[in-house]
Order: structure tokens, then C-alpha cells, then sequence
């Protein structure tokens, strides 16, 4: 039987429109925060500092309450109200401005609450992927919503960068601010009627709940090693965040377009791994295809913190690591993605999600920003660079040596919710 391509599922379609829109918009919001801290509000590193702490510290406080919130409740009114609300949200800086009481605090309000909101819609997004489109069709689906981001970021920064010029940057939130009622609405007109949720007992706490969540994410066979992996990677993948335009401008002495030209290879790259990531996933399998491109962008990422000589050169060294780097990290989170949805049952899908992104941007991240500032004081940027490089290649051994090279599809897993298992091979 022909299955169609989920171009012609029109409930997917509208989907995916409404979280392309919200991706562009949320890149306009990453650019134009900053500025507006920093051009209107006359803010100095240490605002900019806690203007990060307090993104992390929203993920970090509500993410794991999320997540059970999320497996409670239905996922689509969720999403629905979570984007009018950070759309609400986000309209308040404009007015602010516009009426001249802006102000740092209610910026840190602000980034606060739609950090939370953003957790709360990061575990029910994925966690509503599933009853959509069907666990079957998950590693399709997944490539094309990964597709939204990688648009985003090609054309993001250009077009966040004309709205902060042209209608100054408190303005241009407000972009992001409509992106989110777009999205509120495209779920809004999707016709599939979502199943209730399962019945939970009445006697379970919420904290309850929470502990179960994190019990399973311990104790699962596939689930714990990209865990374990996602800690490390991104407390030293915040190098790159926190060094990575410092050390292009600084150590390579590359300009702002050659800089705006390698970073928006990524998103390129990344476009093409989103298109790329069905074809590899089934030719490999999952778990191989996981491992696979997860290993060879870590082979081909060391050509940054090695990257000299003449700046045609540096430029080109650094350019081949964004380009097909990134589209090799797309296929490995596509199969990622596809293999925690296919292992993992829905009555616990939301707080898997939550408890991943906790440990990852709760957690991981901002250690990793402060860690990175401190190694390259003692070492210097390229050091520094190349400590995060090597401890990202290092991170993939948690996945390695783990069941999840040998499968070849989700389903090949069999094991229980609690507890470790053994993955049989595919014939």
C-alpha cells in the first residue's frame, strides 16, 4: 500500500505552518531582546547575564511540573493557550515602550514567564506530534517540523535584523509576539479530534507524578544514555554559544558578513539534513543512522578549534563544520526525537519530554556558559573552543555503548516503562 506523503495531511500542514511562522518569530525575539536591553534600556554585561539566568531558571523551575501537567491534560488546548499567552506576554514590551515605561525588570518579567510557558509548550508539542500523524509516520514528521527551525534560521537573523533597523527593536517583537497567534490558530483549525486521556489515579500527587517521570527516564534501556549524553553535550556546547562569534571575529579575524555568512551555513546545512533525514534514518536504521551522523560531526567539527592561516582559509575551515555539520546534527535529532516518541508511551511522553529538556537547558546549558567563561580566561578563547569541541565528541560514548546502535526502528525495542531491557535486532 502507497502511504501518502504528510504533505497531503492537511491537519499536519497546518501544523507545521504555525510552528515555521513561530520559529521565525522567536528567532526575531533571540535578536531583538538583546538590543533592547543593551540600545534602549542601556544595559551592561551583568543585565545581559541575568537576562540568561532568568530564561534557564523559567525551564528549570516549571519544566518538570510541566510535563506532568502535559500527560494530565489534553496537549492541543494547551498549545492553544500557551502561545496567546506568550503572545500577550510579549506584546506588553512594545506597549511598554511605546507609552516610555519599559523597563529592565519587566524585560526579566517577561523572559521569565515566556521561558516557563515555552517549557510547558516544549513538552506537549512533542508529545502531541504522536497522536496526529501516528507513531509510524514519526521520523517523517519529525524532518519536516525540523525543517521550521532551519528556515528560521536562514532567514531569521536577516529579516529580525531589518525590523530592529527599520521599526527599532522593541518593535520588532511584536513580529514574534503575531507568530505566536498564528500558531494559536493553525492548531486551532486542525479537525482531528485529539483521544481523551488515559485515566491516572485520583490518590496521585502531582510530585508524585513528577518523581515517575524521572524514574523512568533512570531506569529506561534507550531513554537514559541520550540523557546522560544530552548533559554533557550541552554544558560544552554552551562553549560555542558563549565563545563561538568571539572567536570567528577575534582569533580568526573574520568580518561581520563572513561571520553572518558561516552561521547562516547552519541553517542551510540543517535544511538540507531535515530533507535528507527520512532517507538516511531508513537506509541506516535509527540507531545507526543516530550514532552515525552524531559521530561524524564531531570528526568534522574539529576543523574549528583548529582552524588558522589565512583568513580564506580560516573562513572555509569553519564553514564546512556549519554546513554539513549542522545537517548531520539535524538527521541525529530527527532520529532522536522519532526513537524517545516511539519508545516511550503516551501516558508518560510529556514528562519524559520535560525531564529531558530540564536536564539539558535547565541545567546544561547555562553550566556550560559559566564553565566556558571561566576556561577561556585561563586558557584563552581557542582553548576554550576546543575543551568544548572535545567534550561534546567524548558525550557520544554514552550512546554508543548503549542498545540504541542496534536498532533498527523504535519498535524494534522491547522492554517495560520502568525498567532496562535488551533491544532484539531487526531481521
Amino acid at each position: 500500500m502507497i502511504t501518502r506523503s504528510l504533505w497531503q495531511h492537511q491537519d499536519f500542514v497546518k501544523l507545521w505552518a504555525g510552528q515555521t511562522v513561530s520559529e521565525l518569530g522567536s528567532v526575531v525575539t533571540r535578536t531583538a531582546v538583546p538590543l533592547v536591553a543593551l540600545l534602549v534600556l542601556g544595559a551592561g554585561p551583568w543585565e545581559l547575564a541575568v537576562l540568561v539566568i532568568v530564561t534557564s531558571a523559567g525551564v528549570l523551575l516549571v519544566g518538570l511540573v510541566a510535563g506532568a501537567w502535559v500527560d494530565r491534560l489534553r496537549r492541543r488546548p494547551l498549545l492553544i493557550w500557551d502561545d496567546v499567552i506568550r503572545a500577550a506576554l510579549l506584546l506588553s514590551v512594545p506597549v511598554a515602550y511605546a507609552f516610555g515605561a519599559l523597563r529592565m525588570e519587566q524585560l526579566y518579567i517577561v523572559m521569565f514567564l515566556e521561558a516557563c510557558l515555552g517549557a510547558l509548550f516544549d513538552a506537549a508539542y512533542p508529545a502531541y506530534v504522536p497522536t496526529l500523524i501516528g507513531r509510524d509516520r514519526l521520523v517523517e514528521g519529525n524532518s519536516k517540523l525540523a525543517m521550521s527551525s532551519s528556515l528560521a534560521e536562514i532567514g531569521g537573523p536577516g529579516f529580525a535584523g531589518a525590523l530592529v533597523q527599520f521599526v527599532s527593536a522593541p518593535f520588532a517583537i511584536l513580529a514574534d509576539a503575531v507568530s505566536f497567534v498564528v500558531s494559536a490558530v493553525t492548531i486551532l483549525l486542525i479537525r482531528a479530534p485529539e483521544p481523551p486521556r488515559p485515566p491516572r489515579e485520583a490518590t496521585m500527587g502531582i510530585a508524585h507524578e513528577i518523581v515517575e517521570g524521572l524514574r523512568i527516564v533512570r531506569r529506561h534501556a534507550i531513554v537514559f544514555p541520550l540523557a546522560a549524553r544530552s548533559v554533557p553535550a550541552h554544558v560544552f556546547g554552551a562553549f560555542y554559544g558563549v565563545l563561538y562569534s568571539i572567536y570567528l571575529l577575534r582569533e580568526l579575524h573574520l568580518d561581520p558578513f563572513l561571520l553572518g555568512i558561516v552561521i547562516s551555513a547552519g541553517g542551510v546545512g540543517s535544511l538540507a539534513g531535515s530533507v535528507l533525514a527520512s532517507r538516511v534514518i531508513k537506509a541506516l536504521g535509527i540507531g545507526r543512522a543516530l550514532v552515525g551522523t552524531a559521530i561524524a560531526a564531531s570528526i568534522l567539527g574539529v576543523l574549528t578549534p583548529l582552524a588558522q592561516g589565512p583568513v580564506a582559509l580560516a573562513t572555509l575551515m569553519v564553514f564546512l563544520p556549519q554546513l554539513i555539520g549542522d545537517g548531520l546534527q539535524t538527521i541525529e535529532g530527527v532520529a532522536e526525537l522519532s526513537l524517545i516518541q516511539g519508545v516511550i508511551p503516551d501516558r508518560v511522553l510529556g514528562r519524559v519530554n520535560a525531564t529531558l529538556d530540564v536536564v539539558a537547558h535547565g541545567l546544561g546549558y547555562p553550566l556550560g556558559a559559566l564553565v566556558a567563561a571561566v576556561v577561556a580566561e585561563q586558557i584563552g578563547v581557542r582553548g576554550a573552543i576546543a575543551v568544548g569541541w572535545a567534550g561534546m565528541a567524548l558525550s557520544i560514548a554514552w550512546v554508543v555503548f548503549s542498545p540504541v546502535p542496534r536498532l533498527r526502528a523504535a519498535s524494534d525495542f522491547v522492554g517495560t516503562e520502568l525498567a532496562g531491557a535488551t533491544p532484539t535486532a531487526a531481521p
